[in-house]
This record gives structure tokens, C-alpha cells and sequence, in this order.
């Protein structure tokens, strides 16, 4: 079973400084039917203005992960990280029993562009952690590359989560064919351009929803960039 959702039909706040797509509820945007995917909590599509971001504020219990697509993402936090993340950069914050940290566009007359996405761990009450790896352009190129995974396979970010992420980066005659779980359950974000998924077009900010499904074709892209989600049903 495949079920489309077209990105108009997100939630979405304008905050002036902060606009914000939310692909599951959140926050003041509250739709029952969309409350998430499996394991899969957030995606939240944010672009930053310069100078501005999110002080600092709490979490607990869940993995987060930051995906920058322009810009640049300054993050730091209660277990003394300092980071600038930039494009082709995945970090993981583990929330565990507890994180303070804050997020801000410190560059001048450019606006940061970013996925925030939570997932629900699998364990709770561990410490809080952190990590952040470089994933290049060419490793994504016609393929899906593993960018988070439970087990830190293939170099990727070691989530707390029965869940694993890939990104890839597909145009012209490039394409990728996997195999599914059908037990398990699948959830395709295209971040920008355009893709066929299983036959279903899709556009910027569209996503797909897979359950029962044994096969994975992504094709015919446009400049597109997708965001491939395994998570437990």
C-alpha cells in the first residue's frame, strides 16, 4: 500500500524570523491523522533567517537529527558541543535522560535551510551524545546512501532507534532499485526537485508512504534529493 501526501498539505508557521513546514503534528500545527510514521516523529522543514534561531531549550528521550541543505546550522550544547554544520553534514544528538542546546544562522544576508527530524528511541534513559559525520555529494549520486542507522553500518551515525536513514541524490537516467521488508514500513521525503517513487511523481516537499511493500524504485529525477526512512511498523 502507497499513500502520497502532497507537501501543500503540511502544516505550516511563519514566525517571520523562523518558517517552518511540519510534516506530523507539532507544536501549534495539530492534525490526528498526521501524528507520524512507524517511529518516525518529526520531519520539519525550517529556513532560518540570518542573525536569528532557536535559544536554548530542552529534550529528553528522543534521537534527533539535522540535515542542512544551505547555510549553515551553529549548534551547541549542555554536553559542551560547539559545532557549525554545514550542507552534506548529518549530526545526531541522543536526548537520553536530558540535553539543553540552541540552534542559530549566525551568517550575514543568507538564510539557513534545514530537516529537524525525531525519531523515537528504542531505549530510554540513557546519557545524552552526540555526533556528526560528512556524507559527500558523490557517495549519494545515483544511489542511497546509509546516513543513520542503529549499528553505525557503512559509517553512518549511530542512531538509538529501530529505524535507518538514507539520502541520495538522483537526476537524468540515474536510478536506484532496492528491496523492502514488508513488515516493515517506509517513508520517502523528497527535499527538492523531482522524483518518481513506485511509479507516483513527486515534487519538492511531497512524501510517500510505503506499508506491505517488497521493492523500492526511485527514477526520472530532476535534480532531486530524497530522504528514504525504514522504520519499525
Amino acid at each position: 500500500m502507497m499513500t502520497r501526501r502532497s507537501s501543500r498539505e503540511r502544516g505550516y508557521a511563519d514566525h517571520g524570523w523562523l518558517k517552518s513546514f511540519h510534516s506530523f503534528s507539532f507544536a501549534g500545527y495539530y492534525d490526528p491523522a498526521h501524528m507520524g510514521f512507524g517511529n518516525l516523529r518529526v520531519i520539519n522543514e525550517d529556513r532560518i533567517a540570518a542573525g536569528r534561531g532557536f535559544g536554548t531549550h530542552g529534550h529528553r528521550d528522543m534521537e534527533i537529527i539535522s540535515y542542512v541543505l544551505s547555510g549553515e546550522l551553529a549548534h551547541k550544547d549542555s554536553m559542551g558541543n560547539v559545532k557549525g554544520i554545514p550542507p552534506g553534514d548529518v549530526q545526531r544528538m541522543s536526548a537520553g535522560t536530558g540535553v539543553q542546546h540552541s540552534e542559530f544562522n549566525h551568517a550575514e544576508g543568507q538564510t539557513t535551510h534545514f530537516l529537524q527530524i525525531w525519531i523515537e528511541p528504542n531505549v530510554t534513559g540513557i546519557p545524552p551524545s552526540y555526533e556528526q559525520k560528512t556524507f559527500p555529494e558523490s557517495a549519494k549520486r545515483g544511489a542511497l546512501r546509509l546516513v543513520a542507522s542503529p549499528d553505525g553500518a557503512q559509517d553512518s551515525v549511530t542512531i538509538h532507534a529501530d529505524a535507518r536513514l538514507h539520502a541520495g541524490l538522483f537526476d537524468g537516467p540515474e536510478k536506484a532499485e532496492v528491496p523492502l521488508d514488508p513488515q516493515r514500513k517506509t517513508y520517502v521525503h523528497l527535499v527538492r526537485g523531482e522524483l518518481q517513487v513506485n511509479g507516483q511523481a513527486l515534487k519538492a516537499g511531497d512524501a510517500l508512504k510505503l506499508e506491505e511493500e517488497s521493492r523500492l524504485l526511485l527514477a526520472d529525477g530532476k535534480q532531486a534529493e530524497v530522504l528514504v526512512f525504514d522504520l519499525a511498523a
